[in-house]
């Protein structure tokens, strides 16, 4: 089995390869590419990658390109994980959305919008040589904002599924509150990427006990606290909100918290540096301890789980997944993009029947759904009132003189992405 990286030389890399090591019975591959522009960061991951496959006793053989045609041709799947502009374009997308009084982030408002625009189109260009090179090949996008990238491979007609590590990193962190085995829990998790509730965690699977009251009442403060949201917010919605729901909540909050202290992009990007030299040190055969501050926590296990089941090795599973809503959520149109508990094997992701979403809830699913159609359009075919519209669409925007400002600023700062502007 051939599996090809596309940003093999991201820092996060070590954390999938630690995974396709210690899952190898799960997912044998035998042939791992590393791809990426960037031939010095790749070489020195490259090098790690290596040790730690010889380290855990894996036999695959791992081989780093920056042809992106030679290391994709003959795969079985292909996972992108890019950032286009690196953090140089994330510090941008979390600076100037402040200057309007907005949330700066690299998902979601206008810091989310400016990564859509820049990296769609280079999506569907590395997708389009997928297809010419390796048709039957699984592409597996871990790329932001997964949500728009996802809708616009599948709407291109590419075999595509969609995965964020937000699902499984809750599961584990209810498994261990509960002292349960992570496999023994199922979440209700429903909406959009980065835009979810866990609505039940239920015991053994969709038709389990629900345990999330007795979790809520045992543990709230402590879940809470890893949301940085008060309890009672949690008690008083009955379900636990994603993180990134604390953008929408509590969004003045974190524009005065953002203006006070370091974006989260500088805090990477130094903390890349000190990877990065971890890295080079022909002695290190195992991920460092530093790399589970970088993000991405589980994304191994959930990249090994989706492509075993993609691949047909795995056989049929059940995981959280982004795919076309195909009715799910009776009040978004079918080929919305959604975050759900889907059975996936040979022929993809289909969703599971969930339960049904409250007004509360379901009606910012329907908002953020729309900005992202709005926002998919933008990227695909450029122009500023485009952009504008996609803004102004925006739960986190919606007055049409925060969206012009906000698209002067976007436009300004990713000319040299933006081809059009």
């Amino acid at each position: 089995m051939k599996l090809a990286v596309v940003g093999g030389g991201s820092t996060y890399t070590p954390e999938l390869i630690d995974g396709f090591a210690r899952l190898r019975d799960t997912l044998p591959v035998s042939e791992l590419v590393l791809i990426d522009p960037a031939t010095e960061r790749l070489e020195l991951i490259g090098g790690l990658a290596r040790r730690i496959f010889a380290r855990q006793g894996h036999p695959g053989r791992i081989t780093t390109t920056s042809d992106l045609d030679a290391g994709i041709e003959g795969a079985d799947a292909v996972l992108l994980q890019l950032r286009i502009g690196g953090q140089a374009a994330r510090l941008q997308d979390e600076t100037w959305p402040l200057e309007c009084g907005c949330v700066g982030q690299e998902t979601t408002g206008a810091g989310g919008l400016a990564k859509a625009l820049r990296t769609v189109p280079v999506v569907l260009d590395i997708a389009e040589r997928v297809r010419r090179t390796s048709p039957d090949a699984w592409i597996i996008d871990f790329t932001n904002p997964v949500g728009i990238v996802t809708r616009a491979l599948l709407q291109a007609g590419h075999k595509a599924v969609g995965l964020c590590n937000v699902a499984i990193g809750l599961q584990r962190k209810f498994a261990a509150l509960l002292e349960l085995a992570p496999a023994d829990l199922h979440l209700d998790h429903v909406g959009l990427n980065h835009l979810t509730w866990e609505l039940g965690v239920r015991r053994g699977g969709p038709d389990g006990e629900d345990l999330l009251p007795g979790l809520l009442a045992a543990h709230g403060e402590a879940v809470a606290g890893d949301l940085r949201l008060p309890r009672a917010v949690l008690d008083r919605l009955g379900v636990v909100p994603s993180y990134y729901l604390r953008y929408f909540y509590s969004h003045d909050e974190v524009v005065r918290e953002l203006g006070t202290k370091p974006s989260r992009a500088a805090e990477v990007a130094a903390m890349e540096l000190e990877l990065l030299a971890l890295y080079g040190d022909p002695a290190l055969e195992e991920k460092p301890a530093l790399l589970a501050k970088r993000g991405g926590a589980f994304y191994s296990e959930a990249a090994v789980d989706l492509a075993a089941s993609l691949l047909g090795d795995g056989g049929p599973a059940v995981q959280v997944v982004n795919t076309y809503n195909r009715g799910t959520l009776p009040f978004l149109p079918d080929d919305a993009v959604i975050e759900v508990q889907a059975r996936v094997d040979g022929s993809g992701a289909a969703p599971l029947p969930v339960p049904r979403l409250d007004p509360l809830f379901a009606g910012l699913v329907s908002h953020v759904s729309a900005y992202e159609d709005l926002a998919l359009d933008a990227a695909l075919r450029g122009g500023r009132e485009r952009v504008f519209k996609a803004l102004l669409a925006h739960p986190l925007v919606g007055q049409y003189d925060l969206a012009e400002g906000l698209t002067d600023r976007l436009l300004a700062h990713n000319k040299e992405h933006l081809p059009w502007a």
